[in-house]
């Protein structure tokens, strides 16, 4: 996604707009409860409850992109970029 934003080494949630947050928070609580109700252990375990959390995300956001005609993700920042200070000189 940040390839998408076009971003290189800023934090990407500071750039998501409230849509993108709201699914991204969606597929983590998701993701949490199924392995706390399955008393998930290790990496393996977890990550099948990530795939499941992920999925749970995925199917309200194509369900809300089909319901609206538009997407969810996208490359628009929610923060706009930034500008370079420039450094001025003390010898000058």
């Amino acid at each position: 996604m940040k390839k998408l934003k076009n971003l290189k080494s800023q934090n990407l949630r500071d750039h998501m707009t409230e849509a993108e947050l709201i699914f991204t928070a969606l597929a983590e609580l998701s993701t949490r409860q199924i392995a706390e109700s399955e008393n998930a252990t290790g990496f393996s375990e977890n990550k099948q409850s990530a795939k499941r959390g992920g999925n749970i995300a995925k199917q309200a956001r194509e369900k809300l992109e089909l319901e609206t005609g538009k997407k969810v993700v996208t490359g628009d920042n929610f923060l706009p970029a930034q500008k370079q200070r420039k450094i001025k000189n003390k010898d000058k």
